[in-house]
C-alpha cells in the first residue's frame, strides 16, 4: 500500500454562537444514549463537485460556512457542547454548552484524486482517513471526564470540489439528528440567515420524554462509567490499512425481483421490503467471501414514532431500538443463502416491532443472543435510506458523493437512497482487498443467478 500525501492545512478555527445567544445549558441524556458511550465516533464525508480555485475557497466559501455554522449552532446548541461523564453511576452524564465553547473547524487543502474518491469501485479506505477531523482532547479530572462531541474539516481540491467531514460522538444523536442539524445548515449557508429555516422548519425538541432509572443503571453499568476517567480514548481511524471501500447499487426493479423471489418462497413472511431484501442480499454476499463461523446481523430502528406515545420527529438525541439475526455460515452460502439471511431478517423485524415489551430492552436481555454461541462475524447498518441526505446543498449543488467512513471500525455496512434515484439504494461496504475481490465478483454473479 502506497504512501499518500498529507494535507495542507490552510486554517484551524473555531466557530461559536454568536454571543449572548444561548446563555449556559444542559441537556440531560437518557439510556437511549448511554449505549453509545463506549462506541466508535461516527465520520461522514459530502464531496462537491465544483471549479473553485484556493482564492475563491478563501474569500468566499470559508467566510460562509463560518458565519453559517455559527448561526446554526445557536439552535443546535449540544453540537458546540461537551459530552460530561461523571465517575459514578448516580450521576447521569450529559451535554453540557457553557458560553464560548466552540466547535474545531479545520480549512484544508489536498491533491488527492477527486474522481477517485468520489466514484463507486473499490478505493483504498486510508485515502478518506486524511478527510475527517478528529474530535478534540478529552479533559480528565477527578470529578468529570469532558469529552467534545463534535468538528468538522473542509477540504479543498483546487478546481474539482470540496469534501465537508464531520465527526461526532454517537451520543450526540442518531442520524435523524445529523440531518435535521445539517438540514439547519445547508439552509442557512444558501441564504445567508436563519430566517427561511426557522419559517419552514422545526427546531429541535430538547425535552427528555423517557425515564427509565432501572434502564439507566444498567446501560451505565454497561458503559463502566466508573473506569472513563483512567480508561476512556476516543477511537480513530488511521493506516496503513488493506481495507478498501466499495458502493453498490441496488436499482428498484432489481430491489423489486428480489421481493417477489422472497414472498413467492416464503409467502407468510411479513417484512419483505426493500431494506429487508437489500440487507439479506449483502449478508449473503459477505458470508461468501469468508470461511467463517457464526455471523451476526444487525441494524438499528428509529423509535421515535414507535414510543407511546409517539416523540416528536424533532426529537434531539439517539432514540433506536436494535434488531438483530444470527446464522451460520455455511447456512448463508448455499443456494437459499439470500431467502435464508431475508428469513431471519424478517422474523427478526416481526418479532423485534410486535414484542409485547416494546423496541426498549434491558442491556442483560441480549446475553439471549449468544445462546448459541459469540459470533465471529457481525454486521451492522449505518444510516437509513429514509432521510434525503443528497438534498443537502450548502449552495453549490447536491452532493456527488457520501461516504460513512466510520463503517471502517467494525465492518458495518451504509446505506442511503441513491443519489440519483431516492427509490434505488446505495449501499456501502468496507472489506479486506482479497474479499473485496470475492464480494464484487459474488455481488454481481449473484444478480444475475437471482433475477
Amino acid at each position: 500500500m502506497g504512501s499518500f500525501p498529507i494535507l495542507t492545512v490552510t486554517e484551524h478555527a473555531q466557530v461559536s454562537p454568536p454571543p449572548a445567544t444561548i446563555g449556559d445549558k444542559l441537556l440531560p441524556l437518557t439510556f437511549f444514549d448511554f449505549w453509545w458511550l463506549t462506541q466508535p465516533p461516527v465520520h461522514y464525508l459530502f464531496f462537491y463537485e465544483m471549479s473553485v480555485t484556493q482564492t475563491q475557497f478563501a474569500e468566499t466559501i470559508i467566510p460562509n460556512l463560518k458565519q453559517s455554522l455559527s448561526i446554526t449552532l445557536q439552535h443546535f446548541f449540544p453540537f458546540v457542547g461537551n459530552l460530561v461523564v461523571y465517575p459514578t453511576c448516580t450521576k447521569n452524564p450529559e451535554i453540557r454548552y457553557v458560553e464560548g465553547d466552540s466547535v474545531a473547524v479545520t480549512f484544508a487543502e489536498c491533491d488527492l484524486d477527486f474522481n477517485k474518491l468520489t466514484g463507486n469501485n473499490p478505493r483504498d479506505c486510508e485515502m478518506f482517513y486524511h478527510l475527517i477531523p478528529l474530535l478534540e482532547r478529552v479533559e480528565k479530572t477527578p470529578d468529570y471526564t469532558k469529552i467534545p462531541v463534535f468538528s468538522i474539516q473542509v477540504t479543498l481540491f483546487p478546481n474539482f470540489g470540496i469534501s465537508i467531514g464531520m465527526t461526532n460522538h454517537h451520543c450526540l444523536g442518531d442520524a435523524s439528528t445529523r440531518f435535521n442539524f445539517l438540514k439547519a445548515w445547508t439552509s442557512i449557508a444558501r441564504c445567508g440567515t436563519d430566517e427561511s429555516f426557522l419559517a419552514n422548519e422545526t427546531l429541535p425538541f430538547y425535552d427528555r420524554l423517557v425515564k427509565n432509572l432501572k434502564l439507566d443503571e444498567s446501560y451505565l453499568k454497561f458503559a463502566k462509567v466508573e473506569k472513563f476517567k483512567e480508561e476512556y480514548q476516543p477511537s480513530k481511524l488511521c493506516g496503513p490499512t488493506d481495507k478498501v471501500r466499495g458502493t453498490f447499487i441496488l436499482p428498484r426493479t432489481t430491489l423489486n425481483r428480489l421481493k417477489t423471489l422472497v414472498s413467492t418462497q416464503l409467502p407468510t413472511l411479513t417484512y419483505v421490503s426493500s431494506f429487508t431484501v437489500a440487507c439479506a442480499y449483502i449478508w449473503s454476499c459477505i458470508a461468501k467471501t469468508r470461511d467463517d463461523g457464526l455471523q451476526m446481523f444487525g441494524f438499528t430502528i428509529d423509535c421515535r414514532a414507535r414510543m407511546n406515545p409517539p416523540f416528536p420527529a424533532a426529537y434531539f438525541g439517539n432514540c433506536l431500538g436494535g434488531c438483530m439475526a444470527m446464522e451460520d455460515t455455511k447456512q448463508l452460502t448455499g443456494k437459499e443463502g439470500f431467502v435464508t439471511a431475508a428469513k431471519l431478517i424478517g422474523e427478526s423485524l416481526h418479532n423485534t416491532l410486535t414484542d409485547k415489551d416494546g423496541l426498549i430492552k434491558d442491556i442483560e436481555s441480549f446475553g439471549d443472543l449468544f445462546s448459541s454461541g459469540v459470533p465471529t462475524t457481525v454486521i451492522g447498518v449505518a444510516g437509513t435510506p429514509k432521510l434525503k441526505f443528497y438534498d443537502l446543498d450548502f449552495g453549490w449543488g447536491r452532493p456527488k458523493k457520501i461516504e460513512t467512513v466510520s463503517i471502517d471500525y467494525n465492518g458495518s455496512i451504509s446505506m442511503n437512497a441513491y443519489r440519483d434515484n431516492y427509490e434505488d439504494l446505495e449501499i456501502g461496504v468496507c472489506l479486506q482487498t482479497t474479499e473485496m475481490e470475492s464480494f464484487v465478483r459474488i455481488f454481481e454473479d449473484g444478480l444475475e443467478n437471482y433475477i
